[in-house]
Order: C-alpha cells, then sequence, then structure tokens
C-alpha cells in the first residue's frame, strides 16, 4: 500500500497504458533521498507484469559512474540474444558495451539508437517498460544513450521510467533534461500517520517522528524504529543526513566481520557474488559474516543479487569506513577483478603514491572508454590517471588529454578546469597547444569569442613549434565571428611571420581591409583545394578542424554557397561518424545558415532544432547564437513579425547583430521602408560590413531606399556591393548587384543582366526578387504581357518559401498586369508542404526504395515509428501503399 502516491501512480498507469496501445512515452521521476522513487518503481514493475508487460530494470551506481556503459550493460546482458536482429553497425555498438565487440570509434548517437532500436525490437513481442534508477548516478555514456532512446519513443509500444534525485549531477554529468518531470511530495500529516500505522508502530510514537521526518517516508520508517527500539537522539540535521545517521547507528552495532562484508557489498556495488566473494576470501571473511546485517533488515537477496535494503545503507557503510579499510577493500576488489574496467575503477578509490603502473592501467581504460565513444568516462579515467603518473610531464599530458576528451564530451566547466591544472605544470608544446585550445573553446562558452581568439594568438606567439600556424588559424576565425578584425590581421601577420601561407586567414584579413580583389580570388581558389581534398578522402579527415570550420567561414563570407554547402554539410557528417558532440552544434548552425539561403527552409529548420536540443542537452548554451539569427531569417521572409521579436527577446546577446540583419528584411517585406533604412547603418571595413554584404542587407536598404524615393541615399551601398561583388564573387552576388544597379539606373539592361547572372544558380529568394523587380518594371513600362513571366516565375518560389508578404505582393502586379489568379492558383500547395519535416524525410527515404528498417537508421528512429510516420503521410498523400510514393513530386 502506497500513501500518498495517488497522483504519481495514476500518471503511471496512465503511461504504461497508453504504451500498451502504442503511445510510447518516457518520465523522469524526482525527489530527495528517500522520497520513494524506488518503492514506486517497485509498484509500478508489478502492475505492468499484471497487464502482461515486459520489465526491464537499470540501476545507477555510485561508484561506477566513471565505468563506460556500465549502466547499459545491466539493460543490454540480459536481452543479449536478439542484437542479431538489429542493423549490423548498431548490433556492433552494443556488442561492444557488452565486450564481446571490437571497438571502432562508435558514436553515441548510434549507441543510442541501437538501445532503441533493440527496445522496439523487444516490443514487437508484447509492451515493454524500462525502469532506470538512481539515474543521477548513471554514467555519462549510459545516460546519454538512454535519453537518446526515451526522446525518440514513438509507436514503439514502450515506457520508459528514469527515477532520480533533485540534485542534479555535477557540473561534468550528463544531466537527465528534455523528458516530462514528475516531481514527489513529502507526505502529508495524515498519509504519514497512516504509513506508521499500516507498520504497527503506536499512534503516541506518531506525532514526534512525523515532525522530525519532515514527512520524507524513508525517514518516517527509520525514525519510529530508532523510537521504538530507545536509540533515538535529537540532532539538527537536514532529514537525510539524520537518515543515515540512524544507518551509521544501526551498522555500528554490528560485528566487525559483518561490517567489513557490508563495505564489500558496498564498494562493489554492483551485486556480483563471484567478485565479492574473491574479495572477501583475500580479507578472510565470508558470507556468513551476513546473518546479522539481513537479520537486521540492511541486506536482501533478490534474483540472485546481493543488495542494500536502500541505497542510502550502502553509502552509510562505505562513509562510515575509516579511510585505511575502504582502501584494502579496493585492493582486494581490484585484485579479485576479471574485467581490466572493473579493475581500473577499483584502482582508481586506491589513492596511492604516485604509481606509474596504475597510472599506465587507468590511461589504457581510458583508451577503451575513448574507442567506444565514451569521452566523459574517458576525461574521467585519464584525470586519475594523471593524479597517480609520476612525472609531471606526464602528468601535463594526460591531463591535457584529459581536458580535450571532456571537451569532445561537451562538459566544457570540466574541460576548464582539467585544463586549468594542466597549465600549472611543465608540458610539451604539442600539450601547451592542445590546452590553449581548450581553453578557448571554455572562452567560447562564456560568450567570449574575442577571448578566445585573443588566448590563442598569444599562445601561438610563445611557441615556434609545429602547432602555432594551428592555433593561428583557430585565432582567425574566432576573430572574425566576434567581429574582431584587428584580431584576423594579427593571426594572418604572424603566418606570414612564419612563412607559413594560409590563405583562408589570409583571404579573411583582406576582406577585414576591404580589399576585396585580393581577398576573393584568394579565398576562392583555397576553397577549390579544400573542395578538392573532400572528394579525395570521403570526409576532409586530411584537414585540421580549425581549417575545415574556417573554410566553410571563408565559403559563406565570399558567397560562395555550394562551397559553403558542401563543408558544412562534410563537417555535420564527421561529427556524427565520430560522437563529436561538441562540436555538432557549432557544424550543424553552419548548414542552417546555408541551407537558409539556399531556400531549404524546412532542412534548415531541422538543423536548428537538432542544434538547439544538443546544445541545450549539453549545456553549450553560447551554440545557440547563430541558430537564432538564422531563425530569425527564415522567420522575416515569411513575414512573421511576432516570431522575430520573440527571438529579439530570447537570443543570446551575441547573436542580436545577426537578428538585426534579418529585421531589416522584415521590415521591407512589410513595407516599412524607412524603418529597414534606419535600422542599420552602413558597418566599417571588417566582418560586420562582409555579412551586411554577403546576406543581401545592403541591398535590402538599396530596395527601401528606392521606394522611398531616395536612392541617392544610398549609392554608397550600390558602389560596395558592385564592388565585393565583381572581385569575382559568385554568379547570385554579381546578379544582386546588377539588380541594385538596375533601381538606380531604371534600365531593362540592367535587369536583364542580373536575370542572366541567377540563370547560373544561386539563392532562389533573391532571384524571386529580381524577377518581381523586373515584372513590377515591365509592367510600369505597360508591357504587361511581358512582366507576367518573370511575376510567374517570382510567384511559384515565394509561395514555396511560404513568403507571405512577398507572395501578396507578387499576386498584386499580377493582377494589374490584368492576370487574374484563380483560386487554384493561390491556394495551391506542393505536396511536401502537406507533411511535417520528419514525415517528409520519411517518405522520401521510402520513394528511394529503402526498408523501415534502412530509413530507421539513417533518422534515428525505430522501424515502427517509421511505418507510424508513412501511414500517417498516405492519406495526405492520396496514396495507400509504398509503391505508389515512387511517382510523386515530393521536393
Amino acid at each position: 500500500m502506497l500513501y500518498g502516491r495517488t497522483g504519481a501512480q495514476d500518471r503511471l498507469d496512465e503511461l504504461i497504458t497508453g504504451a500498451m496501445v502504442g503511445r510510447s512515452g518516457a518520465v523522469l521521476l524526482r525527489g530527495e533521498a528517500g522520497i520513494g522513487k524506488t518503492v514506486l518503481l517497485d509498484w509500478l514493475a508489478e502492475r505492468a507484469s499484471g497487464l502482461g508487460m515486459r520489465v526491464l530494470r537499470v540501476r545507477g551506481i555510485e561508484h561506477e559512474a566513471d565505468l563506460a556503459f556500465a549502466g547499459l550493460l545491466q539493460l543490454v546482458w540480459p536481452v543479449q540474444q536478439r542484437l542479431d536482429a538489429l542493423p549490423e553497425a548498431q548490433a556492433h555498438a552494443l556488442r561492444s558495451v557488452l565486450g564481446s565487440g571490437e571497438h571502432r570509434g562508435t558514436d553515441r548517437f548510434l549507441t543510442g539508437l541501437a538501445v532503441l532500436t533493440l527496445l522496439a525490437e523487444l516490443a514487437e513481442d508484447g509492451p515493454l517498460l524500462c525502469l532506470v534508477d538512481d539515474a543521477q548516478w548513471l554514467d555519462q555514456a549510459s545516460a546519454e544513450a538512454l535519453l537518446f532512446a526515451a526522446r525518440r519513443l514513438g509507436a514503439e509500444r514502450i515506457a520508459m521510467v528514469l527515477a532520480g534525485r533533485d540534485a542534479a549531477k555535477e557540473e561534468e554529468g550528463p544531466g537527465l533534461g528534455g523528458l516530462s518531470e514528475l516531481r514527489l511530495s513529502r507526505l502529508g500529516p495524515d498519509d504519514a500517520a497512516r504509513l506508521l500505522q499500516s507498520r504497527g508502530h503506536a499512534a503516541a510514537l506518531s506525532s514526534p517522528v512525523i515532525a522530525e521526518s519532515l514527512g520524507n517516508p524513508l525517514a518516517l520508517i527509520e525514525f519510529a524504529a530508532v523510537r521504538r527500539d530507545g536509540h533515538h537522539h535529537h540532532t539538527p540535521l537536514p532529514v537525510a543526513d539524520r537518515v543515515l545517521s540512524c544507518f551509521r547507528s544501526q551498522i555500528a552495532r554490528l560485528p566487525e566481520p559483518t561490517r567489513l562484508m557490508l563495505l564489500i557489498v558496498a564498494a562493489e556495488a554492483r551485486g556480483d557474488l563471484r567478485h565479492q566473494m574473491r574479495a572477501a576470501e583475500r580479507l578472510g571473511v565470508g558470507f556468513a559474516e551476513l546473518d546479522p546485517a539481513e537479520t537486521a533488515g540492511l541486506v536482501r537477496m533478490r534474483d540472485g543479487v546481493l543488495s542494500f535494503r536502500h541505497p542510502l545503507i550502502a553509502s552509510a557503510t562505505y562513509q562510515n569506513a575509516p579511510l585505511a579499510r575502504r582502501i584494502a577493500v579496493h585492493q582486494a576488489l581490484a585484485e579479485a577483478a576479471e574485467d581490466p574496467d572493473c579493475r581500473a575503477r577499483h584502482l582508481v578509490a586506491l589513492t596511492p603514491e604516485p604509481d606509474a603502473a596504475i597510472a599506465g592501467e587507468l590511461a589504457a581504460a581510458g583508451e577503451r572508454a575513448r574507442a567506444c565513444a565514451a569521452y566523459g568516462a574517458a576525461a574521467r579515467l585519464y584525470e586519475h590517471a594523471a593524479r597517480v603518473s609520476p612525472g609531471t610531464t606526464e602528468r601535463a599530458a594526460r591531463l591535457a588529454t584529459a581536458a580535450t576528451l571532456a571537451l569532445t564530451a561537451g562538459h566544457s566547466p570540466l574541460a576548464g578546469r582539467l585544463a586549468g591544472q594542466a597549465e600549472q605544470l611543465p608540458a610539451d608544446p604539442a600539450d601547451r597547444a592542445l590546452l590553449a585550445r581548450v581553453r578557448a573553446a571554455v572562452l567560447v562558452d562564456d560568450d567570449d569569442l574575442r577571448g578566445a581568439g585573443r588566448h590563442l594568438l598569444d599562445e601561438a606567439r610563445r611557441t615556434t613549434a609545429g602547432d602555432a600556424p594551428g592555433l593561428l588559424v583557430a585565432a582567425a576565425q574566432h576573430g572574425w565571428l566576434a567581429s574582431d578584425a584587428s584580431l584576423v590581421r594579427a593571426s594572418a601577420a604572424r603566418l606570414t611571420s612564419l612563412d607559413r601561407q594560409e590563405p583562408l586567414a589570409q583571404g579573411l584579413a583582406a576582406l577585414c581591409d576591404g580589399d576585396y580583389a585580393l581577398a576573393l580570388p584568394t579565398l576562392t581558389e583555397s576553397l577549390k583545394r579544400h573542395l578538392a581534398a573532400l572528394t579525395d578522402t570521403a570526409d576532409g579527415a586530411g584537414h585540421p578542424r580549425e581549417v575545415r570550420q574556417l573554410a566553410a567561414t571563408g565559403a559563406f563570407a565570399i558567397g560562395d554557397d555550394t562551397a559553403a554547402l558542401a563543408l558544412a554539410t562534410a563537417d555535420v557528417a564527421r561529427c556524427r561518424d565520430e560522437g563529436l558532440i561538441g562540436e555538432l552544434p557549432q557544424a550543424l548552425e553552419a548548414l542552417s545558415q546555408v541551407q537558409a539561403v539556399l531556400g531549404q527552409h524546412r532542412d534548415a529548420r531541422a538543423a536548428i532544432a537538432e542544434g538547439k536540443e544538443i546544445a541545450g542537452d549539453t549545456g553549450q548554451l553560447h551554440r545557440l547564437a547563430r541558430l537564432y539569427g538564422v531563425e530569425a531569417r527564415l522567420a522575416a521572409v515569411e513575414g512573421d513579425e511576432e516570431h522575430c521579436h520573440r527571438l529579439v527577446r530570447e537570443a543570446p546577446r551575441r547573436s542580436l547583430g545577426e537578428i538585426e540583419r534579418a529585421l531589416v528584411l522584415l521590415d521591407l517585406g512589410l513595407g516599412r521602408y524607412a524603418a529597414a533604412l534606419e535600422r542599420m547603418a552602413p558597418p566599417a571595413h571588417g566582418p560586420v560590413r562582409v555579412g551586411w554584404l554577403s546576406t543581401s542587407v545592403a541591398a535590402d536598404q538599396i530596395e527601401a531606399a528606392v521606394r522611398l524615393g531616395t536612392p541617392e541615399a544610398v549609392e554608397g551601398h550600390v558602389i560596395a556591393l558592385e564592388t565585393w561583388a565583381l572581385s569575382g564573387g559568385a554568379p547570385w552576388t554579381r546578379a544582386v548587384a546588377a539588380r541594385c544597379r538596375a533601381l538606380l539606373s531604371d534600365r531593362a539592361d540592367d535587369y536583364a543582366r542580373a536575370l542572366r547572372l541567377h540563370a547560373e544558380g544561386g539563392r532562389p529568394f533573391e532571384q524571386a526578387r529580381t524577377e518581381l523587380l523586373y515584372g513590377e518594371w515591365l509592367r510600369r513600362s505597360r508591357r504587361r504581357g511581358e512582366a507576367r513571366d518573370p511575376l510567374r516565375s517570382a510567384l511559384a518560389v515565394f509561395e514555396a518559401l511560404h513568403a507571405e508578404p512577398w507572395v501578396r505582393r507578387t499576386r498584386a502586379e499580377l493582377e494589374l498586369t490584368g492576370e487574374t489568379v484563380s483560386a487554384a492558383q493561390a491556394t495551391a500547395q506542393k505536396l511536401a508542404d502537406r507533411l511535417t519535416p520528419q514525415e517528409l524525410q520519411v517518405v522520401r527515404l521510402a520513394a528511394g526504395g529503402n526498408s523501415s528498417r534502412q530509413i530507421a537508421a539513417q533518422l534515428f528512429l525505430s522501424p515502427r515509428t517509421v511505418e507510424h510516420h508513412l501511414y500517417k503521410a498516405y492519406p495526405k498523400l492520396g496514396v495507400g501503399s509504398r509503391r505508389e510514393l515512387a511517382g510523386l513530386d515530393l521536393t
């Protein structure tokens, strides 16, 4: 009987009954220690079993938080015979978790997808309930995989409940966000009294116990037992600490051999009886010594696993033992371990004097964790290896590796702390360079791009080693993104002084000086080489990260959208392949930016959503800045004023400049020409001016001035745009420059030249704007018949982009030419627009002949959810089966 939990029981019951009919879901159960989370999970497991659901359970173990996939192993081990049914790559990822497969650097996305697919495979036999207790103690790799699966549950007949304490893990922990929460409160006086009465406690005892326990169920039970046994003494501690004190008192009354045996069980923590027995033999005790503890109700045997009645008993056992005794127990457990990673976990607890052999074992364990993409666990293992490394240089090297791994795992605060420790030690030049990159990334996390670039530049000036050029390229990139022209110039100058030619950095420096005639050809030639290398190596792995990112930055800066798209797409693919979750949001930022200007709004929104989700889940909120700017541009094109201004209110400070550019376009589309012209003054030479040109803000303001009848106000804008575009820019840039010249010259030849350049490819929104302006010019020139073709073409693009202000203007112009836009034309909708972004992805892949399993593997979904999306899409498309999809236009 549970007291005071009716609401929680109802919600959990709704969760599992929904899963039974195909409405999967996940809940995070929150509450303080002793609040009754485990009891509620036990009730739910019994309830689900009674309904015919299969139940799988996982428990986080405090001492295994640094052991890669320790939690996930509990989930996979009992069902490993089902791995053969998974796609090969996913099956291999989980076999690596089991230790039965070769590590190949599996990324965490693939492991999470493998968990989802495995659970979905099991659910094919019937509804499934997955329970995770003490989730706050899950190792990071397991938590990420389980949360990945939980967030993507759909139609698989699966329910997941994760239970964790109120306090999240420390700065380096994975966090448990992104799920619907159910918080357990303390019991009221009536429910507390009923709980005590159900356990046979006298009513006279209830009032003082209820007052002391503050409604915490475990405290109620333990305080009542202590009072009944005559051991009560008041202590002004928090409830959880007083419960621990009760348990310590009970443990202290046990015989010494029993306490030692309890400590072995607490330190081993996994419930592995064979391992516990081997360690006990080394310490001269055995399981018979546990009889007094079992009689006292402190431990119990369930399904062949010896465990404590409550995790706080394990904590009390371990914390109350003298340090020397704990070290002796971990030493015995390390010697008795058959698994090297388990041995490493106990070696960590020994805290010996510097020991090269132990340091080597811990570093080797870190490498194994890195090999299966458990970067958080690898970082902690390398940190421990550094702690016991005898030499200071070796210690610095391992701390540098730990800091880099923490950064790769997306845990910037931990990375900064580890880098700070390493910086106090003498280090090799290569390690100093590594630490400089980590420190720069931490500064970026603190929204200090300029400080990050300056730190890289300063470190590069202190060294003449081979790593200096890489630091300088990264410094130039940070300077560009921070709009710090002096930093870009200084980085390029230092590269020149080292006799190192890096056209990307030097081209950006020339852009900062307004020397477009030098900058654009230099950057274009450099990008050609990078794209050729990208084709040769399939993923561009031959280039350092900072060079790849600078290449994408440079491509967008000069308007080479084709190169920018190829580079950004490859970088996103590389991050997925290598499990680089810390880098993925930045790669998605670059991808969404170029997708937006290419008119791929649906794809851009998908990249924005994923980037925001990952940045939020890993605490990299700085990664959201540019994403806000891209999202604002999409809203501006569509005329969504409310969304644009909401983004202004919510956006990080660093993204406000990019949002301001989007607002210029919004004002122009809505006919607020004075606001568009006045909102943003032409920037001086530097990155901001290039952004003003490359995102067409200059063109927006030129059009606004012409419509206001003040073209003379923007003659300088036109000259700047022409200088930039004619220095070797992409065809679309020259087309936009020609359009703006046409606005001032009022000549057909300039419009015709603009349209010829647009025909070479580029940004569809810009081409449609040129067609609209030309159509308007033709109509004003009484050439109404000629005006219709460009206006129809413009209308088709604006409708495809849902650019409502521009659609209205174009329809109005068409009607002025004498053409009636019929209702059918006005409401025409492409098939793809009928679907959600995820439905469209699924349908496109299905139309290409991919099976549900193949689609699921590509989209991080389960096959059943893929089928669910297909069945929802069929009626929207007017088809009844996969075979009919191949003939549809889904562009």
